[in-house]
């Protein structure tokens, strides 16, 4: 009691206020609820399972609890979960240590913590129970709840915001649109009009990209401006890969990294009529010339995964560094 008049006389103008804070915690059990709020937030149904109290008389003394601003609720769907108050007043936070020191010490606060982290190995082994059963559904189920643009956006918001990237034959800016909200500046250039007139459509809205004609054999870019260059299904359409790989490189900064993604070797003459193909696809060992020819480094080159829902042929990912 010492410690607690203390904490009053320190300030007497919130001496009404923490003695009502000591009125509310006056009861044992309370100090219990606290002291378990403090570190999980916890149903009624929970709490009434760790403290081996009926529901009435945890709900009473919640009430109690929340009335003099000790905990707050939140209700997740059908359940109300309860934890201690974020932010508690001056005097409340004055008396609070005070009092967990002693609460925390006691048997039947030890008791209470060993039976919360069963409560809490319960709802560990109702989601492993879960994602057993429902391992080989897993991605469809959540494909079906949430899509799969979640994923994408959550992978491009891990770029480095100071990026400058150069989307290479950028077609009508679709990659250019998908990267520029995460990254500093994009630079999109394309040799076609027509096809520069819809990307500066589709990219008016984004202030940090500058869309620019050119072609990738002479870019109108200067000397190691750019941090990341793509190259998406468009070598498969220049006459000379090796000199369009080479002057990616020339736009890169030290350490800057250029990636490559396009056909794997397939026999579909068909598209050198129908998509203007050039060649049909690039083996490994090709690409591999052409990006030591140009000075990178740490070449990495890899199949991508094959939609079973697509027409077109086998893409690959190569990606290397300055």
């Amino acid at each position: 009691m010492n410690m607690l008049r203390a904490v009053a006389v320190a300030d007497k103008a919130s001496l009404p206020r923490l003695l009502e804070h000591m009125s509310a915690l006056a009861d044992p059990v309370r100090c219990r609820v606290l002291l378990l709020l403090e570190q999980h937030e916890l149903t009624v149904t929970e709490l009434c399972a760790v403290l081996q109290l009926p529901q009435s008389t945890v709900s009473r003394h919640l009430k109690t609890l929340g009335d003099d601003g000790w905990v707050t609720s939140r209700r997740d769907g059908t359940s109300r979960y309860y934890g201690l108050t974020p932010t508690l007043g001056a005097p409340a936070a004055r008396l609070w240590p005070l009092i967990r020191e002693q609460a925390s010490e006691t048997a039947a606060a030890e008791q209470d913590a060993r039976r919360a982290e069963g409560v809490l190995a319960e709802r560990r082994s109702k989601s492993a129970q879960f994602f057993s059963s429902a391992a080989g559904q897993w991605d469809h189920l959540r494909g079906e709840l949430f899509g799969q643009q979640f994923q994408q956006e959550s992978v491009l918001a891990m770029l480095d915001p100071r990026l400058r990237i150069a989307d290479l034959g950028c077609g009508t800016g679709q990659f250019a649109a998908l990267v520029a909200p995460y990254v500093a500046k994009v630079v999109a250039v394309d040799a076609s009009a027509e096809m520069l007139a819809s990307a500066r459509t589709r990219l008016a809205a984004h202030g940090n990209v500058d869309v620019r004609r050119g072609t990738l054999e002479a870019l109108p870019i200067d000397d190691a401006q750019i941090d990341m260059a793509m190259l998406a299904l468009v070598l498969h359409h220049v006459p000379d890969p090796g000199r369009v790989i080479l002057e990616a490189a020339r736009v890169l900064a030290p350490g800057g990294r250029l990636q490559v993604v396009d056909m794997l070797p397939h026999d579909r003459d068909d598209y050198r009529q129908q998509m203007g193909h050039v060649w049909l696809g690039f083996a490994e060992p090709q690409i591999r010339r052409w990006l030591e020819a140009a000075g990178l480094t740490e070449g990495r080159i890899t199949a991508l995964t094959t939609d079973a829902t697509v027409k077109g042929p086998a893409l690959f990912r190569a990606v290397a560094s300055k």
